[in-house]
């Protein structure tokens, strides 16, 4: 077994390197932590630079905080399956479609011994938790956004001959999922990226290993990844194991697209389903920025009485409104399709208006969403912001909808979509539009 310190100081050189501080870790919302290292950091930076969060301090109180304590307390059971372990009953009790699957081959967690192109780690995930789990490995990784604290990770051996026991993680996984690496100035987040991958699950090519947002092209998206669906022409990165590093010298030969189900590909009879879904993976990356933000505007303006503003709270407001309002997010190169029942799960949980409207609609002809407006907007983290940032968010968003088009930097709202937006938040959370 790797040290997994050791690896997590290979990760933070790799992603210096890259010029982006922290790991970059393909493996999206989790980095795998190992049980026996969950609490090797005795103070964490946050104690001292965020004391109002109190992030090692307090018991998580979202979702999966509760999820944990009452699998504590016994109030909840998990059951275990041969196959899968606790997989299917985790994903019951929080709430996670299965649809949701997506699936990475890159071995750019820290338990890395279990993932290769033959074994991916699946992620399934909702609006506030994240699960991966590997065929054979020891353990279940859990991630989730709490309210309070942001994001929170937790870890579940898998072995029925122990009472389960979800074990907080405030060592291995945030050396890795903090915007500074535990170095101090950062705060927790979540991660998804992108690079060349090898057949044992090797990043071919350091330098080319990126951070993916809802702005980066299709083209250079999900190394490392595998992407099933329908998408036209467009190209992306899924689905290619790079077998020898000069085979990229022609990339565009080894492109593998619009494929329905990965059984070609390897052998997925152990996984809930044989795809990992293009929306899924479109939805996650917008998801994954947005409550980033939404997590560092807490830490920095956490403290601040209301009303009280500085010029960093300031660009994390302008940064978290862009993103929700999805203003920099790539037009689609052609349509696309995902096939796994995503889409149709993904949009059927509203809110809707009067009309029927939801900002949970997806386009998917030349972009993500229907209407220019996270469906963030409604979640639990967002409410939990202080009341100062979250009326500061909702005065921009105001702002920004009632403002005529050319007269104002976001040029790529129309005046429809302004108006569909601010009718649907008015009629689904009126609060955006009280002073």
């Amino acid at each position: 077994m790797s040290d997994p310190f050791s690896c997590a100081l290979s990760c933070v050189r790799l992603s210096c390197r890259s010029g982006v501080i922290g790991l970059l870790a393909a493996a999206c919302a989790l980095a795998a932590c190992e049980p026996d290292d969950r609490n090797a950091e005795a103070t964490l930076p946050y104690d001292n630079e965020y004391p109002e969060i109190r992030y090692a301090r307090s018991a998580p109180q979202g979702r999966l905080g509760r999820l944990a304590e009452a699998v504590e307390s016994g109030a909840a059971e998990l059951a275990y399956d041969d196959g899968r372990g606790y997989l299917d009953a985790v994903l019951e009790a929080l709430a996670i479609d299965p649809s949701s699957q997506v699936l990475v081959f890159s071995r750019t967690s820290l338990q890395t011994r279990n993932i290769s192109p033959e074994t991916p780690r699946a992620i399934y995930f909702n609006d506030d938790s994240y699960l991966a789990w590997i065929p054979g490995a020891r353990t279940i990784e859990i991630a989730g956004y709490d309210p309070d604290l942001g994001p929170v990770f937790y870890t579940l051996l898998q072995d029925r001959r122990t009472e389960p026991a979800m074990e907080r993680e405030l060592g291995a996984c945030l050396r890795c999922h903090d915007t500074y690496s535990l170095s101090g100035g950062g705060v927790p987040r979540f991660l998804l990226g992108s690079g060349y991958t090898g057949t044992e699950g090797e990043l071919v090519s350091h330098e080319a290993w990126i951070l993916t947002s809802q702005a980066t092209p299709l083209r250079s998206r999900w190394g490392g990844w595998y992407v099933t669906g329908r998408h036209g022409d467009a190209r992306h990165l899924g689905n290619i194991v790079v077998e020898r590093a000069e085979d990229l010298q022609d990339l565009e030969a080894l492109r593998v697209g619009n494929v329905d189900e990965l059984g070609g590909l390897f052998d997925t009879s152990s996984y809930l389903r044989p795809t990992s879904d293009i929306v899924a993976l479109m939805v996650l990356e917008h998801q994954i920025e947005v409550q980033n933000l939404i997590s560092r505007l807490r830490f920095e303006s956490a403290g601040r009485p209301p009303g009280e503003s500085a010029g960093s709270v300031d660009r994390h407001i302008e940064g978290l409104v862009r993103a929700m309002l999805t203003v920099d997010a790539i037009e689609l190169p052609a349509p696309i399709q995902g096939g796994s029942g995503f889409s149709e799960s993904f949009q059927a949980r509203g809110p809707f208006d009067l009309s029927g409207r939801s900002l949970r609609e997806l386009d998917l002809d030349t972009r993500l969403f229907r209407y220019p407006m996270s469906y963030l907007i409604y979640s639990d983290a967002f409410a939990a912001l202080p009341d100062g940032a979250r009326r500061a968010v909702y005065a921009r968003i105001r702002e920004i909808l009632t403002a005529v088009p050319g007269e104002d930097a976001f040029t790529s709202l129309t005046r429809e979509d302004r108006a569909a937006v601010a009718q649907i938040l008015r009629e689904t959370l009126p609060a955006v539009f009280v002073d």
